[in-house]
């Protein structure tokens, strides 16, 4: 069996899983055909590049189990036009596949490595929408401004105030809130006006979010 076929195999398999699931986006699954997971998924972890598992990558982190990554971003509903700001970057895949349909992704990672080794993947698949930061995600300026939607895979003691006025009118936010230890809610905030709207979504467990760059890697 070529790696070609595992490919498709894998994102066919993928698909079933996700309509079965409610995910029929037709616009994020064309996004997700184009951006072969293999690519951003370690050797080792090859034959579950589609599946549900979490895989570890570099630096002691791990990218989401495929259903979880694209779940998150089918709830993002990401149009045309958008700007979108991811706090960790991981392998690089959501970024990539946000990439293909949003106008432009900002995406920071407190790891070094990993935002090299994602800013490799994207010149390799002539992604060029993408700004790759390596540094603190609590810690953007002004400067960056304002964004349409905002996706953090990490959990939040509680409601991410800071992050979520970095939404225009109208923006969605995707997180988890909870304790590291206790069950948490991943969560779809929208920002009405001055006031933020919660809609709880699903349990999940992610590591909390960690201020500051990583003193190594």
């Amino acid at each position: 069996m070529n790696s070609g076929y595992n490919e498709k195999e894998g994102f066919a398999a993928l698909v079933l899983r996700l309509r079965t699931a409610g995910v029929s986006d037709k616009q994020l699954l064309m996004a997700v055909e184009k951006t072969p997971r293999s690519l951003f998924t370690p050797p080792t972890y090859l034959d579950a590049a589609y599946s549900r598992r979490t895989i570890p990558i570099d630096c002691g982190e791990y990218m989401e189990g495929a259903d979880l990554c694209l779940r998150m971003l089918h709830l993002l509903m990401l149009q045309p036009g958008q700007r979108v700001l991811e706090i960790g970057t991981g392998s690089g895949f959501s970024a990539a596949v946000m990439s293909r349909i949003v106008e432009r992704v900002v995406t920071v990672d407190r790891y070094k490595t990993l935002s090299k080794l994602a800013t490799q993947r994207f010149s390799h698949l002539g992604i060029s929408n993408i700004v790759v930061n390596a540094g603190d995600g609590q810690g953007l300026s002004l400067q960056d401004g304002t964004f349409d939607r905002i996706l953090v895979t990490a959990a939040f003691q509680e409601m991410p105030r800071t992050f979520a006025e970095r939404l225009v009118s109208g923006g969605k936010m995707i997180t988890a809130i909870g304790e590291a230890e206790e069950p948490q809610m991943l969560v779809r905030l929208t920002k009405i006006g001055s006031r933020f709207e919660r809609e709880d979504l699903f349990p999940v467990r992610f590591q909390p979010l960690i201020a500051g760059s990583a003193m190594v890697l």
